[in-house]
């Protein structure tokens, strides 16, 4: 390792000068970091990580097929030092990324695409391209005026901290308060309680029944005036909260009636965590979008668009500029994820994430029957979380977390939610398993 001027002790010092330094007490060392292991060059600890950068690392750290592949690293080196813009220069390693990414992961009812860097922006060009089709539909049936920018969306659902995404975004208020935000329809969001009991199921199903309703009223409060339902497979932020494929059918229905885009936020869920490539695979072929937006595990952020778009010839994926980023995307990103998803493919890392995430949720539900303070476990593959009584046991189970040389991170209120790498095996979530239990019996 290339020598540093600041030793790891004196890192949260230099950058609290001039920054918020409120994150985790730890040193990130990028160099002794191995497999599911963070390792603190703070305290010089390996760290058994549930928390992988908040879902945005697949493969863990320094995997030896990256590791030991001469040519991927010289062609990562050749995209880090020119950086050129993708928007306009194109590269063979450009070309390459989207024939992996099309082979492997872009599904045939998603053609279109559209890359850059941050979740957020992610999220502000699916926007913009079902404002885009709406507005001009509704040129086509008279309007004079442009009509059609309004989501649909969610309560407890984080879309992002940009522009648009702050209209979605409401949970925790100091993510988007005194800033200007649109007043779009907001939704209760039926969340499943687990065990999904029949008692439980009525009651959800009422609930699923209040949102539908809500949505349809949305659509009568604002007639063509919505362009886009928008929701996550599962929420994460704000609370690890799932929903019935049948109410993902349901939204699949409203926007067709509605001529509007289902918009699917797939930045934290996508990538194979769930067991599936795409966590929306769950809700099966009656619940499919019409925008999907992906980010951290890719590497690469951005949407898939279907073919619905193309009923307005003039789209934002054939009117140059009308979706555009200097750097598209950043090239160094696409040579890292075209080397991580051939890596996914080769060792079968979706179905591992699908097998080690069962065995994960059934030692979670061994716990949860031991322990009282542990409920509501829940999961899609390793995509899984549980639920304390409240905040404060459940920020201290977080920071036992780090006493016992393990990240875990939080949701919602009152949760845990654990986002690992795909190569975590069935041994490493004993040893978490291990550390829950010794913290457990601490609280």
């Amino acid at each position: 390792m290339y020598q540093l001027s600041v030793e790891a002790e004196n890192v949260h010092q230099v950058l609290g000068k001039h920054i918020l330094a409120d994150g985790y007490d730890l040193v990130f060392d990028m160099e002794k970091s191995s497999g599911v292991y963070m390792y603190d060059s703070k305290h010089n600890r390996n760290m058994l990580d549930f928390f992988t950068c908040f879902a945005s690392v697949p493969l863990g750290y320094n995997h030896p097929k990256m590791l030991g592949d001469e040519a991927f690293k010289k062609n990562l080196m050749l995209a880090a030092l020119s950086n050129p813009s993708n928007s306009d220069i194109y590269t063979q390693q450009y070309a390459e990324f989207v024939a992996t990414f099309s082979r492997i992961a872009i599904p045939d009812y998603l053609p279109h695409a559209f890359f850059i860097a941050g979740g957020g922006l992610a999220i502000e060009n699916a926007l913009k391209t079902a404002m885009d089709w709406k507005v001009q539909k509704n040129f086509r049936k008279g309007y004079t005026e442009e009509r059609g920018f309004k989501v649909i969306h969610f309560e407890h659902a984080f879309h992002g901290r940009t522009g648009y995404t702050m209209s979605l975004t409401n949970t925790h208020p100091d993510k988007t308060k005194w800033y200007a935000k649109f007043d779009w329809p907001r939704i209760t969001t039926p969340a499943i309680s687990f065990p999904l009991t029949d008692e439980k199921l009525r009651d959800l199903e009422a609930r699923e029944t209040v949102a539908i309703n809500q949505i349809k009223q949305a659509f009568m409060d604002n007639k063509d005036d919505v362009c886009a339902i928008i929701i996550e497979p599962v929420q994460a932020e704000g609370g690890e909260n799932h929903i019935r494929a049948e109410f993902a059918e349901q939204l699949r229905i409203l926007a067709d009636e509605n001529d509007c885009f289902l918009i699917y936020d797939e930045v934290q869920t996508g990538v194979g965590l769930s067991g599936k490539f795409w966590c929306y695979e769950h809700f099966g072929e009656k619940a499919r979008p019409d925008i999907i937006a992906f980010g951290k595990k890719m590497q690469v952020c951005g949407i898939l668009a279907g073919k619905k778009v193309d009923e307005i010839d003039k789209n934002v994926f054939t009117v140059p500029s009308r979706l555009n980023s200097t750097w598209g995307g950043n090239l160094t990103d696409m040579v890292r994820a075209t080397k991580i998803l051939q890596i996914i493919e080769e060792d079968q890392l979706v179905a591992n994430a699908a097998n080690t995430g069962a065995y994960l949720q059934q030692c979670l539900k061994n716990l949860s029957d031991q322990y009282p303070v542990v409920s509501n476990v829940r999961g899609l593959g390793l995509l899984s979380a549980f639920d304390f009584p409240d905040t404060i046991k459940r920020n201290k189970f977080i920071r036992k977390g780090f006493d016992h040389n393990t990240i875990f991170i939080g949701c919602g209120s009152h949760s845990i939610r654990f986002r690992p790498a795909l190569i975590m095996q069935n041994l490493h979530i004993d040893q978490g398993i291990d550390v829950m239990e010794k913290i457990l019996k601490e609280l």
